[in-house]
């Protein structure tokens, strides 16, 4: 508890901290507001609400939410060898462990908080200024079908944003760099969403669609090939094997990690 305590402090105290999540805020507003006055007329379809929650910018690596929790994951482990806290305590592998599981488990916590303000803010602004015709009443009813096809993309997103803090923060683990970190975490998904692209395609599959809306390249590259609108909506739904295979460089990751920490004698 003491370890997590520190880094909640650590974490607070950043001024980057809160300017990262001002500046995720601020600019999810904005791309909502923009994709709001786009909106065609009639009842809002769920993959456009989809977008619209989650402030979709087509060839992104990832979602602006996503990026800013990998830049706080990133960010706190690099503010940790630049500035080092407890460098007589943290010594030890068992105790620099205990140290990076806090930082996870802080950054995942931050990440999902981050992640659910971010779609409360983007759903405030898509009802406040809607294009003049749409309609996204239905959307905001619990009881509506509209609404309920919202929760499973919404919950991906959640864990997205989570997954990429936690990238964030493993991936400067290693190369010992925010910066770096960062820059790394950037260029992921724009060499995994082609490679997992060109595999699907020779398997005659397509991006399910809970994921194909929520990875912001993958959906400018739809846009980019003229990909047919209603070959994209009939994509199906999430199944083990690509979640696996989305899963498995994360899992890469933690353990190369791991693997590296045993090397060193500091954090």
């Amino acid at each position: 508890m003491r370890v997590l305590a520190y880094e909640v402090r650590r974490l607070r105290g950043l001024r980057s901290t809160w300017l990262i999540l001002a500046t995720v805020l601020l600019a999810d507003a904005a791309v909502v507001a923009v994709l709001a006055r786009q909106l065609p007329a009639g009842q809002l379809a769920p993959v456009a609400a989809v977008r619209c929650l989650t402030a979709v910018v087509p060839l992104l690596p990832l979602p602006i939410a996503a990026l800013g929790a990998g830049a706080l994951g990133a960010l706190s482990y690099g503010h940790e060898v630049r500035y080092p806290g407890l460098p007589a305590g943290r010594v030890t592998y068992r105790r620099r462990l205990g140290l990076i599981a806090a930082k996870l488990a802080v950054t995942g916590v931050l990440a999902l908080l981050l992640a659910a303000a971010t779609v409360l803010l983007d759903a405030a602004v898509l009802r406040l200024a809607p294009a003049p015709g749409a309609r996204v009443a239905e959307l905001f009813d619990p009881a509506s079908a509209g609404s309920a096809e919202l929760v499973r993309p919404l919950l991906f997103f959640l864990g997205l944003t989570a997954l990429a803090g936690w990238a964030g923060l493993l991936i400067t683990s290693v190369v010992r760099s925010a910066a770096a970190g960062l820059l790394i975490l950037c260029a992921v998904p724009a060499l995994l969403e082609p490679a997992l692209s060109l595999l699907l395609r020779q398997s005659g599959r397509v991006w399910p669609v809970q994921l194909r809306e929520l990875l912001p390249f993958q959906y400018g590259l739809d846009l980019v090939r003229g990909a047919d609108p209603q070959q994209l909506a009939a994509a199906p739904a999430l199944d083990g094997t690509l979640l696996v295979a989305v899963l498995a460089p994360a899992a890469l990751l933690l353990v190369a990690g791991l693997l590296v920490q045993l090397r060193r004698r500091a954090l």
